[in-house]
C-alpha cells in the first residue's frame, strides 16, 4: 500500500469512527440537520489537504474547522434569513424532548461565537484552553463568552439558573456533559 493510499484509508477510518460525534457538534452549532451535514462535509474537505500533518490527532483540527466555518457561514447568510419565534403546530410529549428543544432554541439565540464556546466547553467537554485553541481566541475570551452565554441561557431557561441549588433539576445536554 502506497503512502497516499494509506493516508486515504486512515482518513476514511477517522470519518467512519467520528462522523456521529462531528455531526452532533455541527448540529449543536447550526441547529439544523441539513446545515450540520453540510458543515461536517465542508470541514472534512478542508481537512484533507492537511491530513499528513494532522493524522496523529485530527479531531481538534477538524473541530476547529467546524467552529470557524459555522461562524463564517452565519456571517455570510445572516442578512438573508428571517428568524421566526413561531414553530409549526405539534405538541411535544416527551419532557426530555421538550427540554432539548428549549435548549436548542436557546442555543440558536446566542451569538455564533458564544454558541461555539458553549458547544465546545459543555457538549464536547473541552477545557478552556482546548476551546480557546480550537477557536483561535484567548482563554480570557473563552471565559467571558462563556459567562455571557450562560447568563443569556439562564434568562431563557430558568431551570439552568437553579443548577447547584438543593432540590434543583438539571437540564441534561444531549452530548456527554451538561451545562454547568
Amino acid at each position: 500500500m502506497s503512502g497516499s493510499e494509506a493516508e486515504r484509508v486512515d482518513f476514511e477510518e477517522f470519518v467512519r469512527g467520528r462522523r456521529r460525534a462531528l455531526l452532533r457538534t455541527a448540529y449543536l452549532l447550526t441547529g439544523q440537520h441539513a446545515d450540520a451535514e453540510d458543515l461536517v462535509q465542508a470541514a472534512l474537505i478542508k481537512a484533507v489537504p492537511h491530513w499528513r500533518k494532522i493524522s496523529d490527532n485530527p479531531e481538534p483540527y477538524v473541530r476547529r474547522i467546524l467552529a470557524r466555518e459555522s461562524v463564517s457561514r452565519w456571517r455570510r447568510r445572516r442578512w438573508r434569513e428571517i428568524s421566526s419565534d413561531d414553530l409549526p403546530d405539534g405538541a411535544l410529549q416527551d419532557p426530555d424532548v421538550a427540554a432539548r428543544e428549549d435548549l436548542r432554541r436557546a442555543l440558536a439565540g446566542l451569538a455564533p461565537r458564544q454558541r461555539a464556546v458553549i458547544v465546545l466547553r459543555y457538549f464536547e467537554d473541552l477545557s478552556e484552553a482546548e476551546t480557546a485553541d480550537s477557536l483561535g481566541i484567548a482563554v480570557g475570551t473563552v471565559k467571558s463568552q462563556t459567562r455571557d452565554a450562560l447568563r443569556v441561557l439562564r434568562e431563557r431557561m430558568p431551570a439552568l439558573g437553579d443548577r447547584g441549588r438543593p432540590g434543583a433539576s438539571r437540564v441534561a445536554a444531549p452530548g456527554r456533559g451538561g451545562l454547568r
